[in-house]
């Protein structure tokens, strides 16, 4: 049994990724910054027929936590085959880049892009035992320079300065580490989940986060043919999901 762990998994977008891959035959760890709402998940995928999965203590942004949660997880798996790196933040609204200041970046940072490095630097180990390891790192098609900067592209005037350059970092992250694990098994991707209504957006998405866990989930599934190191957003290009950096 191939086992997952998805970080910010006790709602939204990332309970959704769990409910696929549970459904798919994983085993998978509910990485939870509050365990209370994490074991309230993991009680209704029970009520829902699920056994195959664990809640997990994990804030990304305190180090600590996530040593702790690695160490806790060793102790159930010696192997992790799936690290979907799925907590974030928005950092609130509005984000206008003259105004926003320094301490806002570093907060969003701290989740959007130091927690992701934080949480695949720990959990390496474990994925490199794997025969088929897969990273996911949750972005969005929000964040990509390229449409952000063509004045056609629908979205052209939704700025947020404090979260794109989270998330645009984070796909820089991703791009160098699909580079590193160029010669291996691993496949790493950003993949955005689309536009979809959870919490995150004050629920103001036109598609649903069952339909974000899908796409999420795709690529943390894809076989050794699959992609590496690129920028995936089906909503964006649903002919094979590559997107512009």
């Amino acid at each position: 049994m191939k086992r997952a762990l998805i970080t910010g998994a006790n709602k939204g977008v990332g309970l959704e990724t769990a409910r696929q891959l549970l459904e798919n035959g994983y085993f998978v760890f509910i990485g939870s910054r509050n365990m209370e709402n994490g074991e309230s998940a993991v009680r209704q995928f029970q009520k829902e027929g699920f056994e195959n999965i664990k809640a997990v203590q994990l804030d990304v942004t305190d180090l600590n936590s996530v040593e702790e949660a690695r160490a806790e997880i060793g102790k159930q798996t010696e192997v992790l085959d799936v690290l979907i790196n799925n907590a974030g933040i928005n950092g609130g609204m509005p984000q206008a880049a003259l105004e926003a200041p320094v301490e806002a970046f570093d907060k969003v940072m701290d989740t959007n892009l130091y927690g992701v490095i934080r949480a695949t630097q720990a959990f390496m180990d474990l994925l490199r035992k794997s025969a088929a390891p897969r990273i996911v790192n949750v972005s969005s098609s929000g964040c990509s320079l390229t449409l952000h900067s063509d004045p056609d592209w629908m979205y052209y005037s939704h700025k947020a300065a404090v979260y794109t350059a989270s998330k645009a970092a984070m796909n820089m992250y991703t791009i160098n580490l699909a580079y590193e694990l160029r010669d291996t098994a691993f496949r790493v991707n950003a993949v955005c989940p689309g536009f979809v209504a959870t919490d995150f957006n004050n629920h103001r998405g036109t598609g649903t986060a069952a339909q974000g866990g899908k796409r999420i989930a795709r690529y943390a599934m894809i076989g050794a043919e699959g992609p590496s190191g690129k920028f995936i957003s089906e909503e964006y290009n649903p002919e094979n999901g590559e997107t512009p950096w």
